[in-house]
Parts: C-alpha cells; structure tokens; sequence
C-alpha cells in the first residue's frame, strides 16, 4: 500500500493528513495556521512540526498542498495571496523539500482545485469524464477537471470563475473583482453585505437565509437573485466546457433548499445546448487535504 500526504493550508486552520491509494485518511492533524496574520516563518514552522509527527513520513510518496489562491505550478509559489500573509512567491514546497533533504517530492495547488480533485475521483464526480467543480462559500471558486487531471493553466488562473460578470449596472465593491461578478454578487461575503444593507451591521448571510425561511420578501428576493446569478454562472462555463457534471460544495450550498432549483432552472434556461449536465452536491467531508494527498498520487502515475 502507497500512501500519500495532504496539506490543506488556510487563514485560520492547517490541516494535514495521510492517505492511502484508496483515499481513506490514516492520520490527521489540525492546528492553527497564522497563515492570515502571519509571520510567514510561523506559519512555515506550524507545518514543519506537523509534518514531523506524521508516521513514517519518510515511506510516503509526497507531499501535496493546498493553498487558497492562484498558483503558478511551474515554479510552485503563489503570484498573489489575500488569505496568507506576505505568501506571494513564498517558496514553501522547496522549504519543505529541502527540511526533508529532498526525498519527499512537494506539490502546490489551488484549494478549490484540489476540493475539485477530490470530488472528481472519490466524490460526486467519481467515474465522469469531465468534472467542474464549483466551491459557493466565502468566495466562488473553480476547478476543471479532465480524465483525473487538473487543469491549471499558466499562472494557477484556469477555472477561477468568480470574476466572470453574471449582472449588469452594479456598483464594484473590491479592488480585485468585477462589478457585477458572480462573487461580489453571490458568494457568502456578497450576500453577507447586502443582508447588513437590509437588517444593519450585526447582520450575516446566515441571516438572510433565515429571514427567507421565515417567509421575508426582501430576503426571498435578494436569494432569487442569486439563483438566477448562479444560473447564468454555469451556463457560461457550460458553453465554454461543456462538462458531464457540475459539482457545487461550500458552505453557501448547506442553504441549498431555497435556491437549487431555481438556480438549475436558471442554468437550462441560459445555455445554449443540447443536453445539459447533471449538477450535484459535493459529498466528501474534506476534499482539499483529500485532494492535496491525490495530487501527489496523480503526479507520480506514469
């Protein structure tokens, strides 16, 4: 039996984990990362000392990490970084690499593409071509997935379709996202500031989906719309990729009883096609360490 190890890296926690070919996790480890407020070196230690506690470090395969951000897989450090502290071309694989005098292999991934890797080979994707995997919480991320392969493109960019516009005549309210993007609009944080503009500061998304269930109009209007900004979300990906599945987790899909349908409705209603693709919740419970550990699995097949 091979197996592998997982870092799934982000703001608040890091969690790593070993894995064996069949994808069931053997040993796991959660501390705090720092990672969003730094020094860069604690968070960098923080794993080190993980990593030394895994059993038999030395007899994996590799080590996979997931970070929440672009990155550029050929030089394996992150371009930008909003979620981790001073990480912009931080090397850390070839931190870890060296640690280990360089007989454990490192890899680095977006998080959502790792959740989507996951997904693709052990989840709700399991057995389908190709895989696009959709993460609806805080933010709105993308991962494409071919025949078991992420596809990442030039600078870790490929499948980030948050910034894509889904709605016309909005204000912009970040300096990285579009006006009207299906972020700004849609994604945890979008509807957390329209439901404080709604019922004041104290207010969240978690609110506004209550406020629906309780039969608020206001609410009901604001979470429609999001249906319909979804919608239109998977059919411009459906007229570029064409995918057998959509594959949606996060935490803003928990809420999915008052939206999915409208939002699949919306999805049929805007893409132009002959046969649309199956949309599905994501089942594993975590699919970015998962993913991480599968990353190195994938990478050593010849």
């Amino acid at each position: 039996m091979k197996y592998y190890v997982g870092i799934d890296l982000g703001g608040t926690n890091v969690r790593v984990a070993k894995v064996d070919e069949e994808g069931n996790i053997i040993q796991d480890i959660i501390e705090r990362s720092h990672g969003s407020t730094g020094p860069k070196e604690l968070v960098r230690d923080t794993i080190f000392s993980m990593l030394d506690r895994i059993e038999k470090l030395e007899e994996c395969e590799g080590i996979g990490i997931a970070v929440p951000g672009p990155v550029d897989i050929y030089n394996r450090v992150m371009p930008i970084s909003n979620n981790l502290k001073d990480f912009e071309d931080y090397p850390l694989a070839g931190l870890i690499e060296k640690r280990y005098k360089y007989k454990i292999p490192v890899y680095i991934e977006n998080d959502a593409n790792m959740a989507g890797l996951a997904e693709a080979l052990l989840g709700a994707g399991k057995g389908k071509p190709i895989v696009y995997y959709l993460t609806h919480s805080t933010g709105i991320g993308g991962a494409l997935i071919v025949n078991g392969k992420v596809l990442s493109g030039q600078m870790g960019f490929a499948g980030e379709v948050g910034n894509i516009i889904v709605r016309d005549n909005c204000p912009k309210h970040s300096k990285y996202l579009n006006a009207g993007s299906a972020e700004s609009e849609s994604s945890g944080t979008g509807l957390g500031r329209k439901a404080k503009e709604l019922y004041g500061e104290d207010a969240t998304s978690k609110m506004l989906f209550d406020k629906a269930k309780e039969g608020d109009e206001k609410a009901i209007t604001i979470i429609d719309e999001m249906a319909d900004n979804m919608g239109r979300l998977l059919a411009t990906i459906g007229q570029v990729v064409d995918p057998h599945i959509f594959v949606l987790g996060g935490g803003v899909s928990e809420s999915s009883e008052l939206f999915w349908p409208k939002m699949i409705e919306n999805y049929h209603k805007y893409f132009n096609g002959i046969k649309y693709a199956d949309v599905a919740k994501a089942q594993l419970k975590e699919p970015g360490v998962l993913g991480a550990a599968l990353l190195v699995k994938e990478n050593g097949k010849v």
